[in-house]
């Protein structure tokens, strides 16, 4: 029995999910999509696709001219100095390819670096992989980034990586080049690995994205993880795609696929030749609408409940990463002592607002709460105003 697989925790997520379930017309706010629909290209694509029956079993790492795609744009978009397409391979989804980057990277006992408050799921593959999760502090009053003499502080001799995902989810922190930089001379210095989560790599506001694999000999000791979630409204769809240089980590990467996948779905993967062949004008369009709404969001929270919640509008991604009043206390019926599942609980059952408690990302995350602001104007409207009724 894999019973060290009892102690890799479900994320919160998931419980909230199931709560949402049971209320009546909600307001989903909970949950990390968008609610924009993918590209015409990516859809017209995976047509063809059906039509021209490829629906039978496919290379492991993913369709050569999905590959060839991929590492163009890693080259030309990214700044990564990718030789070969067989350094790519495509995965089931961004969790996927931060799987199997953990299955093949660790060894029992390894520690790995992450952000405290960070995605779940970072945590619970670095513990199927048998490994152990450092957390660090994000600072918000750093805007949600690192004070870099404490993340050099939490580095021992156990240390095999350390995790960055910027833009952050859930702060919507974005590391700036100085800071990447400076994180790619410490696993230099101390013969690290840097995994890099850049799921949100096209919805940043204000800054720069940068990929620390482009930076100066960080490519050989870097993993990085990107996925067509974001970028394309494709989250359903599951596709995702990791780049390393080594080739041994690669044939480890390539062993964890094939045995937990196989191959990629086949029509997926063609609904990805169609987003990269297909215009670009998208990714654009979402990140302005997305700032619009970030925008409208944040100046509905100041009307309605300015007096509960409290925070800067995020850099990057697309949520609203709050601050809860700490006078504020739950209702006798709402036992638990946790402040932010305490509203979260409050603000699904009273007021059918979906949301994510912020110790669920971390310790560091206890007494702020998670919206996602890309859900459509009427769904951000009607829990604002649901809000404004509540905090009255």
């Amino acid at each position: 029995m894999g019973v060290f697989l009892d102690s890799v925790p479900f994320s919160g997520i998931i419980r909230i999910r199931d709560m949402m379930y049971t209320v009546r017309d909600p307001f989903r706010l909970d949950q990390g999509d968008v609610s924009f629909d993918a590209p015409d290209s990516v859809k017209t694509a995976m047509h063809r696709a059906i039509d021209e029956n490829r629906s039978h079993y496919l290379q492991t790492t993913g369709v050569p001219r999905l590959l060839d795609l991929l590492a163009e744009k890693l080259r030309h978009r990214n700044g990564i100095p990718v030789d070969a397409a067989d350094e790519v391979m495509v995965t089931t989804g961004g969790i996927h390819g931060l799987y199997i980057i953990c299955q093949g990277l660790l060894e029992p006992g390894d520690e790995v670096i992450i952000p405290d408050p960070e995605w779940p799921p970072a945590a619970g593959n670095i513990l199927a992989a048998h490994g152990v999760p450092v957390p660090c502090a994000l600072h918000e009053r750093l805007g949600w980034r690192y004070d870099l003499a404490e993340l050099g502080s939490k580095i021992g001799r156990s240390t095999r990586a350390i995790y960055v995902n910027s833009p952050n989810n859930p702060s919507g922190g974005v590391l700036t080049r100085e800071d990447l930089q400076a994180i790619g001379d410490l696993c230099r210095e101390r013969g690290l690995w840097l995994i890099s989560d850049e799921a949100y790599e096209d919805v940043v506001f204000e800054g720069e994205h940068v990929s620390p694999a482009s930076l100066n000999g960080m490519y050989e000791r870097t993993i990085s993880l990107f996925t067509f979630s974001k970028s394309y409204a494709m989250t359903g769809l599951r596709l995702g795609y990791v780049v390393a240089e080594s080739p041994q980590l690669r044939e480890r990467m390539k062993k964890a696929l094939f045995y937990t996948a196989s191959n990629v779905a086949s029509v997926v993967q063609f609904g990805g030749i169609g987003a990269l062949e297909g215009p670009q004008g998208s990714i654009d369009a979402f990140r302005q609408e997305l700032r619009s709404r970030r925008d409208f969001f944040y100046a509905g929270i100041r009307d309605a409940a300015g007096h509960v919640f409290t925070g800067d509008p995020p850099k990057g991604a697309f949520y609203a990463f709050l601050r809860i009043n700490p006078e504020w206390r739950a209702p006798a019926e709402i036992t638990t002592t946790s402040q932010s599942w305490g509203m979260t609980e409050f603000l699904i059952s009273r007021g059918r607002i979906g949301c994510v408690p912020g110790v669920d990302f971390g310790q560091n995350g206890e007494g702020y709460l998670r919206f996602c602001f890309a859900r459509d104007r009427r769904e951000l409207t009607g829990a604002l105003e649901s809000m404004r009724t509540l905090f009255a």
